[in-house]
């Protein structure tokens, strides 16, 4: 029997994912949009029961966010109000000055970093290319946060 000469290309997957993560693969632009790939009532079941989760789980930790926010101001309230708490208000108060000035030096210039602008972009063509999905999610989204 003759020898073969096998010979095999090797990929070196460790470095293709470092230059590819996986959401580029689905979300690149000519991965298509959803339009082309479903029809409009499977983009719409898609993008509302996303939306639904996603609002329905929003809700639920926004209101333990509130609770322990607030129930963390409550405390602090106490504590200053029975004496553990002393606060500085002249040192508060300069620290807001500070905050102010810097806020109102950044936003004079209101210019975007180019690579969030080129993020914003890539968003607003998504957005675009799947109007039906976003509707679907949007509606969905609102739902959930109602139940």
């Amino acid at each position: 029997a003759g020898a073969k000469d096998d010979t095999f290309s090797v990929l070196d997957l460790a470095e293709y994912t470092k230059n590819r993560p996986w959401w580029r693969k689905i979300f690149a632009p000519n991965s298509g949009s959803s339009a082309e790939k479903y029809n409009v009532a499977t983009q719409l079941v898609i993008g509302g029961v996303t939306g639904w989760c996603t609002g329905f789980i929003f809700q639920k930790v926004g209101k333990l966010a509130a609770t322990a926010v607030g129930g963390g101001f409550f405390l602090l309230q106490i504590a200053n109000h029975t004496g553990y708490i002393k606060v500085d208000w002249n040192l508060v108060q300069r620290d807001m000055d500070k905050a102010k000035q810097q806020l109102k030096f950044h936003s004079s210039g209101s210019k975007m970093h180019p690579e969030v602008k080129s993020k914003v972009d890539e968003v607003i063509i998504f957005l675009k290319k799947n109007v039906i999905l976003t509707g679907g999610f949007a509606g969905g989204f609102l739902l959930g946060m109602a139940s």
